[in-house]
């Protein structure tokens, strides 16, 4: 099974102009696990979305495949 990272990574550079520039960092918790998902300054706008849509629909998804895993996922866009 593909790590959460590595499914915000495909779906960031899907998204973006310059996908060789995303980089995602993933910090393991005991219970929890955080997501640093850094994309070139100028796609940073086309990551978050109109009011932040898109990164909210990157959450929920991310937050769904959590849930087989029992784990707490944060997707932090930096």
């Amino acid at each position: 099974m593909a790590s959460l990272g590595e499914l915000v990574k495909v779906i960031a550079q899907s998204l973006v102009n310059d996908p060789d520039s995303v980089e995602v960092k993933e910090i393991q918790g005991e219970h929890s696990i955080i997501i640093e998902l850094k994309v070139a300054p100028e796609d940073t706008g086309k990551v978050i979305g109109k009011q932040g849509r898109t990164a909210k629909a990157i959450r929920t998804i991310v937050r769904t495949a959590a849930i087989k895993q029992n784990k707490k996922v944060m997707v932090e866009i930096i």
